[in-house]
């Protein structure tokens, strides 16, 4: 019999990357546990991470390379799969333009470093303008405030949540997503650790969420009406004479054009808006400046709507404002041992450099927001997508306007996908190139690191290896793109292995080798051979006050406006209530046991209870004669559902919420156990012409929706 082997590693499913001890006997995974050795998540595990197992093991992941042939797939070798594709997409470039191709790279990029690593060398073989990722379908609003008052797209204050004692929450839901834009596990002993230190969390959502039913205060909002919240609070600051940015007000130019930009938002404005009375608007404004360790928070809920840059450029104001940036318990920087962000470091980001084709959005970082991908396939003219490639996404569930873009994928010329899963985008495909499991490649999280509420580092070594002739995600990359250059007559550079990328960084981090900033001693610099042999992680200490040497800004000053933002406040002034008679508010929500589509297809993730239905208030059931249980017809300008309905006071009167990520049941789509759930896609009533104006990110909440009985 083999031996058993204990193996520890972060949990790849989440931001939270919470440390597992995994222990296996051969090729079986015996069990699966919190790391209680873990210096971040100490112990900690959700439901999630046990289903790893199942989505390693699951019979319906692809192992080989398939290949469409009249319909049917069939699996074909890793040479003639790479040639093929390579030779196509060099073939459709050469006749019709670079911009003939696209590529759409999705969540679970983030969660694999090989991914993130490699990525500039298919983006340079590719060399087009029509890049695409969830990016925009989620958090672009936080990198667009960072990059235009920071100068860095990834120097992201997050909340100081263990040292804060007045966290105020607007639409996020850290029980249910681990924290998002703020890597922490436990989150729930964290909170809880602020109230019982006399401190307070309110949260701000159109529904009791997990999180706001264990929140001091919840107070329910109208869904996309934040901004004017936000913006009467920083007239409040304003007017009550409360500004003081501390330590950072030396930074600081126009603060008397912000406070004339934001003088017309009253907190009577905001109550007309919102529904949140202006007594309470005054009370949680007074609490943010006069409490001493005090942090303004915000997720989903205010980045993907109408205004949702809007609201992440106020919240940093708001914590600017009011003392509680780059201090303790307030909003500070991560000092990541790998990515560090110092000035001059590439990827720092850029905007509006070009536009898209059809509708003139403007890019961020090289990418194109995904509203405007089903347009770019879907309208002839020079420039059109005529074929994709994506890497680990699901857009046809995650992006607006669902069967529009189901509908582009449908008519593209050729399309590839790197996945692991036949799903309802990569069912398009006409080639599927499958990378190893997460379990049998090596990990480091890159991009959770530079968000997290402590300073740790882990890496994370494989617990099986690799079935005979697979090829890592970084390695599909590197060969895919040096065929491609070869057909197009362009030289491609490869880069090594992840690891080699990041002993590099860590070692040029705040606490290597060569670092410049000193925060290790001279004995203990870190390395990859140093992480290695702490299999549990390294704790590297709170976060600390760090902004004023790490600003990337070519004056080293805090930018508080600029003119897109500017004619963005101005335009949220100029707005007007559309909202018809008899139509509801549709918003998404997030269950702790799902994260994306993929999640789907592991029975113990979707077992009992079902979380796809849509959830009603009473009030609004009764006005429509509707019973707990009933089949609804939910109809937006985008498309048309039919789902149940579920009674739920959790949700405001004139709101209904849909969960992401379902509507499994399309024809062709290849996954066992998510196919038999009735859920559907929210993203089918979505709008993709409804978006940020600032950012271009989609406006995934605040739909207009209106319901009625299925007859």
């Amino acid at each position: 019999m083999p031996e058993t082997r204990t193996h520890y590693r972060a949990c790849h499913l989440c931001e939270a990357i919470c440390g597992l001890e995994i222990k296996t006997r051969g090729e079986e995974i015996i069990s699966i546990k919190g790391d209680p050795n873990d210096p971040f998540s100490r112990g900690h595990i959700c439901p999630k991470a046990v289903a790893i197992q199942d989505i390693h093991n699951d019979p319906d992941r692809l192992r080989k390379p398939v290949k469409k042939v009249n319909g049917q797939w069939q699996e074909i070798g890793w040479e003639q799969a790479l040639d093929e594709v390579a030779r196509k997409l060099a073939d459709i470039q050469l006749a019709h333009g670079n911009n003939a191709v696209g590529i759409f790279a999705g969540n679970p990029n983030v969660h694999n470093y090989g991914n993130i690593t490699h990525a500039a060398v298919i983006r340079k073989a590719i060399a087009t303008q029509n890049g695409f990722s969830a990016t925009s379908l989620d958090q672009l609003p936080h990198h667009f405030a960072s990059y235009h008052m920071y100068g860095h797209q990834f120097l992201i204050p997050v909340p100081d949540i263990d040292h804060t004692d007045y966290m105020l929450i607007l639409g996020g839901n850290p029980l249910a997503s681990n924290g998002s834009m703020m890597t922490v596990p436990d989150v729930k002993k964290r909170l809880q650790a602020i109230m019982q230190r006399d401190g307070e969390v309110v949260v701000i959502d159109p529904r009791r969420t997990e999180t706001a039913a264990i929140a001091t205060r919840h107070h329910f909002i109208k869904p996309g009406s934040d901004a004017y919240l936000l913006m009467a609070i920083l007239h409040v600051m304003f007017y009550r004479g409360w500004v003081d940015a501390g330590h950072l007000a030396t930074l600081l130019d126009d603060v008397d054009e912000v406070r004339e930009l934001v003088q017309q938002f009253s907190p009577e404005l905001a109550e007309k808006r919102t529904g949140i009375p202006v007594e309470t608007i005054v009370e949680m404004t007074q609490r943010m400046v006069e409490t001493p360790r005090a942090v303004c928070y915000g997720r989903m809920g205010v980045s993907v709507q109408e205004h949702g840059a809007l609201c992440q450029w106020a919240i940093q104001l708001i914590n600017l404002f009011a003392g509680n940036l780059d201090v303790k318990g307030g909003a500070l920087v991560p000092n990541s041992a790998a990515g560090y962000v110092k000035p001059g470091e590439r990827g720092a980001g850029h905007f509006n450099r070009f536009q898209s084709r059809v509708s003139g959005l403007p890019e961020f970082g090289g990418e194109l927001p995904a509203t405007v991908m089903a347009e770019e396939m879907l309208t002839p003219g020079e420039g059109q997508i005529r074929a994709m490639l994506t890497l680990a996404g699901n857009p046809v569930l995650s992006a607006p306007s669902g069967q529009q873009l189901d509908e582009a994928f449908d008519g593209l010329e050729f399309m590839v996908s790197m996945d692991i899963y036949i799903n309802e985008t990569t069912r398009h495909a006409d080639y599927i190139l499958p990378p190893t499991s997460a379990l049998e490649h090596d990990h480091y999280d890159f991009a959770f690191h530079r968000l997290a509420v402590r300073n740790t580092a882990r890496f994370n070594e494989p617990v099986f290896e690799p079935e005979p002739g697979a090829l890592h995600d970084w390695e599909i990359i590197n060969r895919l793109s040096q065929k491609l250059g070869e057909y197009k007559g362009i030289e491609v550079k490869t880069f090594p292995a992840p690891s080699v990328i990041v002993d590099q960084s860590l070692q040029y981090g705040p606490y290597g080798k060569y670092s410049e900033q000193g925060q290790s001693n001279a004995e203990d610099k870190l390395d990859l051979l140093l992480l290695r042999n702490h299999p549990h992680g390294i704790d590297l200490g709170p976060l600390k006050p760090s902004l004023p040497e790490r600003i990337c800004t070519a004056d080293k000053k805090i930018r508080l406006l600029w003119p897109e933002v500017v004619a963005e406040v101005k335009r949220l002034a100029n707005r007007t209530e559309t909202l018809k008679q008899n139509e509801l508010l549709l918003i998404g929500r997030r269950h702790v046991r799902s994260n994306n589509s993929w999640m789907h297809n592991s029975h113990r993730l979707v077992k009992g209870k079902p979380r796809w239905r849509c959830l009603m208030n009473t009030e609004d059931m009764q006005a429509r004669k509707l019973v707990d249980g009933d089949r609804i017809v939910i109809t937006s300008r985008a498309g048309e559902v039919q789902t149940e309905v579920e009674q739920s006071d959790e949700v405001m009167h004139g709101v209904v919420c849909l969960p992401h990520g379902w509507g499994h049941t399309r024809e062709g789509v290849q996954l066992s156990i998510a196919s038999k759930q009735q859920g559907v896609s929210i993203n089918d009533l979505t709008d993709a012409t409804v978006y940020d104006k600032l950012s271009g990110n989609a406006a995934l909440n605040a739909v207009p929706v209106t319901i009625r009985a299925a007859s």
